[in-house]
């Protein structure tokens, strides 16, 4: 919306041209969103304890340090989403389609967490809206979302996948992208989810990914720097760059109150969405398969609880003491800090893997 109200000043004041740029808006979409976080945090805490007077149920069989946090809310991803939402909305570019196709994507899937949260705290128990019912709702959110990201791109960008390490390539799936794509977008959303256990240990590795999302799209979306580094080029995703900003301050504004002790939990209603979200991003920034490498810890957390499941019904044993792999750890022993920090490292790791993706090639 300032980018309408203010970049058509510049004719008379020289100042207001700096909206034209993504970096500045950037810089706003960041210190707008984390400044509405911290204002609006406290009373959202306050309500969430209102409303839910024992907060977020404990799992019976998880680590014993965990009992400790009875009675933290959750749903704080309301705070992420509210201020995230402002953010974009005051500095984006909104005549753009994929502005609108990510967020979307990220508002929907955060009302389907905000469903899964609310069930659980009304059946008193961590399993919330059945499984299958849920999927249903993500791949069908997922399925629009692609056709209409399909829809806004030329034919020979849209069904194309991008190959790491490759110049300029693209591999053909046709129909074979949109389930594809689908798939990227529901996984990535419950992989972020299945990664929330632990106080900060999933809002960090979003931000990381949103870092690095949010340098991709403004690559892609240049023509000058996408074919120096020969990568895509993908007209108007340099403004998910704007999106990505709004989730790294809506995320620390986040961090703040759930740096631990946890004041609140960010729930389904976070997690969901903004992994999500970023599915989304990489699928319109043709990174799809650059997302598994930099948001590599997702996907450890992901694979090891398929591990654990297939093995236990196969063979009757657990490879893990507990899955995802963050509880596996605390059951070795390991406090739960430096379980969130060895992961954070983890993660950062893997971010600069996947950026180094665009150089070599």
């Amino acid at each position: 919306m300032l980018y309408y109200l203010l970049y058509p000043l510049a004719e008379d004041y020289q100042f207001f041209n700096l909206f034209r740029y993504l970096t500045f808006r950037s810089g706003g979409a960041v210190m707008t969103a984390l400044i509405i976080c911290f204002l609006i945090g406290p009373p959202i805490i306050r309500w969430l304890k209102k409303k839910q007077k024992e907060g977020q149920p404990i799992r019976s069989d998880g680590p014993e340090t965990h009992f400790k946090k009875a009675g933290t809310p959750t749903m704080g991803g309301l705070m992420i989403l509210i201020s995230a939402g402002i953010s974009v909305f005051l500095w984006s570019d909104l005549t753009n389609p994929y502005v609108w196709i990510v967020s979307g994507v990220i508002i929907s899937f955060g009302l389907i967490g905000l469903a899964d949260d609310y069930a659980k705290l009304t059946k008193r128990s961590h399993e919330g809206i059945s499984g299958k019912i849920r999927l249903v709702f993500e791949f069908s959110i997922a399925a629009l979302a692609v056709m209409a990201y399909v829809h806004f791109t030329s034919d020979d960008i849209a069904t194309g996948l991008s190959i790491p390490f490759m110049k300029d390539y693209l591999l053909p799936l046709g129909f074979i992208f949109i389930p594809f794509a689908m798939l990227v977008i529901v996984g990535a959303s419950n992989a972020v989810n299945l990664t929330d256990g632990l106080d900060g240990l999933a809002i960090v590795p979003v931000m990381i990914a949103a870092a690095c999302f949010g340098l991709i799209s403004y690559l892609v979306g240049n023509a000058i720097f996408s074919d120096y580094l020969a990568i895509q080029f993908v007209p108007g995703t340099g403004e998910l760059s704007i999106i990505c900003a709004a989730l790294i301050g809506g995320g620390m504004g986040f961090l703040w109150f759930n740096a631990p002790p946890a004041m609140v939990f960010m729930g389904d209603t976070g997690s969901l969405s903004m992994g999500a979200g970023l599915g989304a991003i990489a699928v319109i920034v043709k990174h799809e398969l650059v997302l598994g490498i930099i948001g590599g810890l997702f996907v450890l957390e992901t694979v090891s609880v398929i591990v654990q499941v297939a093995s236990y019904k196969l063979t009757g044993k657990r490879v893990f003491r507990m899955a995802p792999i963050h509880h596996h750890f605390e059951k070795k022993g390991w406090s739960e800090p430096t379980v969130v920090i060895r992961f954070w490292i983890i993660a950062m790791i893997l971010a600069m893997i996947g950026l180094s993706t665009l150089k070599l090639r």
